[in-house]
């Protein structure tokens, strides 16, 4: 499947951001993340590229590495005892999710020429204002499919290191999996863990947004800075996500310990 038949061009003209649609649609998406710290393209995907993506996933969903843990929102598994328990970072819950990593897609994947296109780059680098992307070179980060099953969700937590995040709601669940968001929860500056434990602990749910993703939707948002998670996924239709990495140099890889925790012990060379 080419691009083409995978983007909403006649919605979306982003072949040509030069045009008056395509520099529009830049313009209001960063704005919004400006303003928001997200944004999204609804109908960003066309339904048949959704199909084909929904129908891969099914497919490779036995290969799946489920990633289930106590965390903090740090994305760490052990607690600091030279802390007080109630100390942000020794706040854990649960997370359970289940990966497709980027080396079990194969070369015609429609989720894989999505993410290697150079029409997704330019627009996704325009709407960051960050420069040129390039592709992400590990062998498991660059794009994977993201399942959650009944129960499953992700805890609050931060990206680690990331200016920015990129994912597709190819297929929502029946009931939650709830996409929410307390923006500029930290600084670069500043942890700043009483606001972190007040929003871990349900004392700020005034600074949470709840965002809507109807299948084909694109989102970027400032996840290393805003606390965010996915609601527990109630009904028996997956929630599936596509994921997607880019780096503002080329060249950039993973660490393997912590491709570890994320796509299983194989990718520390370990079978298991």
């Amino acid at each position: 499947m080419d691009i083409e038949d995978i983007l909403n061009l006649d919605t979306y003209p982003v072949d040509d951001s030069g045009t008056p649609g395509g520099q529009a649609l830049i313009d209001r998406c960063r704005g919004d993340l400006l303003g928001n710290l997200y944004c999204t393209i609804p109908d960003f995907v066309s339904p048949q590229a959704l199909a084909l993506m929904a129908e891969e996933a099914a497919g490779l969903k036995a290969g799946a590495y489920h990633n289930h843990s106590l965390r903090n929102c740090y994305l760490h598994q052990s607690k600091d005892t030279a802390l007080p328990q109630d100390h942000a970072r020794n706040l854990q819950d649960r997370s359970s999710v289940r990966m497709i990593a980027y080396d079990q897609l194969v070369e015609a994947s429609p989720l894989k020429t999505f993410y290697q296109s150079e029409i997704v780059q330019e627009l996704v680098a325009g709407i960051v204002g960050e420069g040129p992307l390039y592709p992400n070179i590990d062998p498991y980060q660059p794009a994977n499919y993201v399942y959650y099953e009944n129960g499953d969700e992700s805890s609050w937590h931060f990206d680690s290191d990331n200016s920015f995040t990129m994912t597709l709601m190819i297929q929502p669940a029946d009931n939650g999996g709830i996409f929410q968001m307390s923006g500029n929860t930290r600084s670069a500056s500043s942890e700043n863990y009483q606001q972190v434990r007040d929003v871990l602990t349900g004392k700020r749910e005034d600074t949470i947004v709840s965002i809507g993703r109807e299948p084909g939707a694109l989102c970027i948002f400032k996840g290393c800075h805003s606390l965010h998670r996915v609601s527990p996924v109630v009904g028996d239709q997956l929630r599936i996500m596509g994921v997607f990495v880019y780096e503002f140099s080329p060249g950039v890889g993973g660490d393997p310990k912590v491709n570890a925790t994320i796509y299983g012990p194989r990718a520390l060379g370990n079978p298991g």
